[in-house]
């Protein structure tokens, strides 16, 4: 074991980090939201921090968080936060004589924000990667201890660019944390960063996500409706209705065609929907109430009423 932090996360993202980084660290507390009233699903952090005999503090809000760290006499030089969900004042940050340090998966200054990883398969961009930051009160704006970049793959989904991207976290927190407290690293403002980049980094901002914007438009261009397919295949998921039912869409492709928005080109084992450029051509999907199947399953079932 190495060196001793305090642990901000909430999230499943956080629950994976913990777990990994409590192999590598001395986690002296856990600080995450409680389990919410009248929630029956899993709580991962708690869930990881139970199973790991981990000492938890768990709070409320912003104001709740205060009290408890200004109540709880911490140890930890450093802290490390990822997927907290609760705003962190600045006097928890100065309760650490060295900050707390921020994971947070894209390269800052791009996709500031709540959900960047999402946001950097939307963009079609080729490349991500993940951020070590000092978190301040302005958001995502802190400066930075490293930045490491992680190749997209033209397949990837949100949930596996999740996983990539949280190991990758971890290998660079191994690496940096014990450098940065042993004072071998000094922050970077992101604009310096930002402006000696090979390819200049813009500042962007994601946002967070609605169910509506799982509602797949036929009057985009195929290729922003593959993205959105593999972007939003853990949530809110690509859906449309086909034969009177509502399917998810959960792999496709972009097909050359000319056909309008909307229409349906079947076959006895493909599928395409014209959009406003090219067509989809859906691979596999999720008919309601049913599991995924490839197209060939669905046709086999739907085809003939998906042609009338």
């Amino acid at each position: 074991m190495s060196e001793t932090i305090v642990f901000f996360g909430s999230g499943p993202v956080a629950a994976q980090s913990l777990e990994l980084l409590a192999q590598s660290f001395m986690i002296e507390a856990v600080i995450t939201k409680p389990r919410a009233a009248h929630h029956r699903g899993p709580v991962p952090v708690l869930e990881v921090a139970e199973r790991l005999s981990l000492p938890t503090i768990e709070v409320n809000g912003k104001e709740d968080l205060s009290t408890k760290v200004a109540t709880t006499k911490l140890k930890s030089s450093v802290a490390v936060l990822i997927d907290f969900g609760i705003i962190v004042g600045q006097d928890v940050i100065d309760t650490f004589p060295l900050g707390i340090v921020n994971s947070h998966f894209s390269l800052l200054p791009q996709w500031r924000g709540a959900d960047p990883i999402t946001f950097a398969i939307l963009s079609g961009q080729k490349v991500t990667g993940v951020s070590l930051m000092l978190l301040v009160q302005k958001m995502d704006e802190g400066p930075l201890l490293a930045q490491a970049d992680y190749d997209i793959e033209p397949d990837e989904t949100t949930p596996s660019l999740t996983d990539n991207l949280i190991q990758l976290s971890y290998s660079m927190l191994c690496e940096v944390l014990p450098v940065y407290v042993a004072g071998s690293i000094q922050p970077v403002p992101q604009e310096v960063v930002a402006t000696e980049s090979p390819s200049p980094l813009q500042v962007s901002y994601s946002r967070k996500l609605t169910k509506n914007d799982g509602m797949l438009d036929w009057h985009k261009p195929a290729v922003v409706l593959e993205r959105e397919v593999r972007a939003f295949h853990g949530w809110p998921k690509s859906r449309t209705e086909l034969a009177g039912q509502q399917v998810v869409i959960t792999k496709a492709h972009v097909e050359a065609a000319n056909s309008q928005p909307g229409t349906l080109t079947v076959s006895a084992r493909s599928l395409a929907v014209g959009t406003q450029h090219d067509a989809l051509a859906i691979d596999a999907l999720i008919p309601a109430g049913k599991k995924e199947m490839p197209i060939a399953a669905y046709l086999a079932g739907y085809g003939q009423k998906l042609r009338q």
